[in-house]
Formats: C-alpha cells, structure tokens, sequence
C-alpha cells in the first residue's frame, strides 16, 4: 500500500495555537513542527543545539513561507529556537518562561526529545544507561511538570503530546534503556490523563514503527547494518512510515478536533508490532512449497 501523504486537517486548523516541540530541530521533530506552522500555530523548537535550530528554522520558513519571509512581521515571528537540555530543570524553566515572555501562552507541549542506541545491555556502562533515562523519561517529566504547572497555576487548558515507542508495551532486548525510559513516559501519559483531566489538560501518546530520520537510523543502525536489516520486511504493510503521516497524526492530536481523546497512545507503525507479537509469526519465512508438504502430511494423518 502506497502512503497517502497529502496534509490532512483543513487550513488554519491551528492557528493561534503556541505549541514547543522538544528536538524539534531535526527528524520527526522537524516534520511536525514544520506542519504545525502550516496550520498557523507558532512553534518553539528546541534542542542543546542552538547551531541546528537556527539552521532548521532558516529552512522551515523559505520552504513554507519564502525567501522573503526572512524578515520581521512574516515567517520569521512564527518560530523561536530556544537551546535546552530536557535532563536540566532551570534550562526547562527557562525555555517556559522563554516562550511566555514571546507570545504569553503556551497551548501544547510535544515531548519529542530522545535518545537511543542499539548494545548488548551487559556492555553498557551505568552512564549510558542513565543518559538515555534521563533524556527521555527525566526530560519528559521535567518538561511535563514545568508546562503543566504553568497552566494550573494560570487555570488554562493544555495538550501534552508524547512520543513514545510500540515496544514500550512489549519491551524489546539491545535497546532496554530506550524500552525502560518509554514504557515509563507511557505510565505517564496515562496517570496524568487522569489526575489532570479535572484541570482540562489532555495527554495523548503516538507509537510510531519504523520513521527512518537520518540521526537516529545511523546511530540504530550504523555502517551496513541497514541494508542487513530490511525494515520493510517487519512491517506487514511492507513499507516504512513517511514523516508526514506521522505529522497528520500529531497535528490532530495537539488540535481542538481531538478534545475528547484522552490517556490514549495511537500506534502508527503499519502493523508491525502485532506481526512481532504473534507466537508463530515466524512462519511467514516458510516458502509455498513447504506448506504444500505440511498440508499434504496433515491431510494424510487425518485419513491414516
């Protein structure tokens, strides 16, 4: 099946929304930032490294708005780059109040910002385990508290949006810091749905499959690996996902249109999991001719 990778809400579906996407300045961050200012929100980026926002935002706003959107009063008050390591709190709370001193709201939170690299977990080091844990589940809690505080202090309403993984769920070996970190901003995502709903904040999470980003694949995956390892082939779909199905996703999900979605995570993964989760799944390696033997040996056991 062909992706369908056409923007799905209607123009303006966000406008005037004040959204921050954390590692907004490449990868899946990139694509739905870029897709938020589409529908007319403006949207804080954020990542440690300033030199890759300025130069993410740079492009954001020739590719949506022109050459000459350079100037102030066009593209260029729609986007703020804002340097900020999730794992720190002052560097989040400055980020917040960053975004409040710009444009005096903030709408939603995308907690995006990760990290993840493949390794026997006996040849970690306990700091490898713990930079991975703190970048995702340290820095989404931080980044989580910091916004969610603001809004029930300010008694305004607030969409969270987290990022998490199909294996948070499921678990996966060679990536346990990742599955621990995930499966712990899930918990999240769902105990806050229910503890701050009576606040009129939502919390939501996408599971994305295979989104190949040039970043984390070479870091997944590095040297050849790739190519020995033909992701297409996990999925049932037999295809990776394209980035903007996943922005579609987001944008609807941070928008007014989903106001009463709620605790839910939304895998988009084109079946993958469930092809992994099945007991004997594996049996799809079993060329036609062989099954035309087995058929053939139950049918004769069942007339013997």
């Amino acid at each position: 099946m062909k992706p369908y990778i056409q923007p799905m809400l209607r123009e303006g579906a966000l406008e005037d929304k004040v959204i921050i996407v954390t590692g907004g300045g490449s990868g899946l961050g990139r694509a739905m930032s870029k897709y938020f200012l589409q529908l007319g929100a403006r949207v804080a980026i954020t990542s440690r490294n300033l030199d890759k926002l300025l130069k993410t935002s740079d492009e954001l706003i020739t590719e949506l708005y022109g050459t000459d959107a350079q100037t102030p009063g066009t593209g260029k008050n729609k986007i703020l780059c804002i340097p900020c390591d999730v794992r720190n709190w002052d560097e989040v709370e400055n980020m917040k109040f960053t975004v409040l001193k710009e444009w005096g709201k903030i709408d939603a939170l995308v907690n995006n910002a990760a990290g993840n690299f493949i390794s026997p977990t006996e040849r970690l080091t306990h700091s490898a385990f713990d930079s991975i844990l703190d970048i995702v589940l340290k820095g989404t809690k931080n980044c989580t508290l910091s916004v969610g505080k603001y809004w029930i202090e300010d008694k305004t309403p607030g969409t969270v949006l987290n990022i998490v993984t199909t294996y948070s769920w499921t678990g996966s070996a060679y990536v346990v810091p990742s599955a621990c970190a995930k499966a712990g901003v899930l918990a999240m995502t769902r105990s806050l749905a229910v503890e701050w709903g009576k606040y009129n904040i939502r919390f939501n999470a996408i599971a994305p499959g295979p989104f190949p980003t040039k970043g984390a694949w070479d870091r997944l995956l590095p040297g050849n690996l790739k190519e020995k390892f033909d992701m297409t082939k996990k999925v049932p779909l037999r295809r990776v996902g394209e980035h903007q199905e996943l922005a579609n996703l987001a944008a609807y999900l941070v928008s007014d249109f989903s106001s009463y979605i709620n605790g839910e995570v939304v895998t988009i993964d084109g079946g993958e999991w469930l092809q992994g989760a099945g007991e004997f799944n594996m049996l799809e390696d079993i060329p036609q001719e062989m099954w035309d033997m087995l058929e053939a040996m139950i049918k004769a056991k069942k007339n013997g």
